[in-house]
């Protein structure tokens, strides 16, 4: 399998764009898809966030299928997976080559996603997937659910950590040019996002980077911020690139930090898909 997991794969989906959506060419996103795409047009599943939102998962799949056919990125169709061929999903998955996790509401997705048993199913898929949003957050191990709708960051039942699908354990909070002041409940979204890092670290990542993930090796392509122990810190910039033992290393060693963190540190650093907690 081929990870690659977006905050957008075409721009901020918050602002006026195409009505095709062109496909982002910054930090070399469209040239590594190219990169690992067959020589030959495959079939797509795009696995919905909201499976009841039929004719929203339909035009989603209509643009999209042209946005990839306008990057040479050919594909035989582009079809939805929700509630209406929901069942078939077994037969479905493997007959994909290339598998996108749409994006939308974290946690009805990430129900949705449960109720699929996708987390059993990606065990033996080799083909291509792309994450957009929503789907790059629930495609981690733990995921970082962080509260979007009025009323869940006062919610104090709302869970913010949930079990994903396992593809990566980073976790990745998305389009944070656009939500790092927005105002939620009272308050700014950076500022829960730093009380939220205390938990469990994650990177929260602007459209147009994103992750790539490939045989057991992650690489961080364009800016990014880490957060972790209540603080945050720019980590890469655009139109580069960072290793995630490179990363790993240079975390680890950055003051303050205790013996027994650079133990853990030590551990993750064994393997590129382990991260300190």
């Amino acid at each position: 399998m081929t990870l690659f997991l977006t905050s957008s794969p075409s721009g901020c989906p918050f602002e006026p764009g195409p009505d095709i959506p062109v496909l982002d060419t910054r930090n070399h996103f469209v040239a590594n898809l190219r990169a690992v795409w067959p020589d030959h047009a495959v079939l797509g599943l795009a696995i919905a966030a909201d499976p009841h939102a039929y004719a929203q998962n339909d035009e989603m799949c209509r643009v999209f299928a042209q946005s990839f056919a306008n990057a040479h990125l050919p594909l035989t169709a582009l079809i939805p997976c929700d509630a209406r061929n929901a069942e078939e999903i077994g037969s479905l998955l493997p007959q994909s080559g290339f598998v996108m996790l749409c994006g939308g509401h974290v946690p009805t997705q990430n129900h949705f996603f449960a109720q699929l048993g996708l987390p059993g199913l990606f065990h033996n898929y080799h083909g291509i997937v792309l994450g957009v949003s929503a789907g790059s957050m629930n495609a981690a191990h733990i995921v970082y659910a962080a509260p979007e709708e009025p009323g869940e960051a006062a919610d104090p039942h709302y869970s913010r950590w949930m079990n994903g699908l396992g593809l990566t354990e980073t976790r990745i909070l998305p389009h944070y040019q656009f939500i790092r002041e927005h105002i939620l409940d009272g308050q700014r979204m950076e500022d829960i996002a730093l009380a939220d890092s205390r938990k469990r670290h994650f990177l929260a990542l602007p459209d147009g980077s994103y992750l790539m993930c490939s045989d057991g090796h992650e690489a961080l392509y364009g800016k990014a911020w880490y957060f972790a122990d209540g603080t945050l810190e720019e980590i890469n910039e655009d139109e580069d690139v960072l290793r995630r033992a490179s990363f790993l290393f240079r975390m680890l060693w950055r003051t303050p930090h205790s013996a027994d963190r650079r133990t853990k540190g030590a551990m993750a650093l064994a393997s590129p898909w382990r991260t300190m907690e």
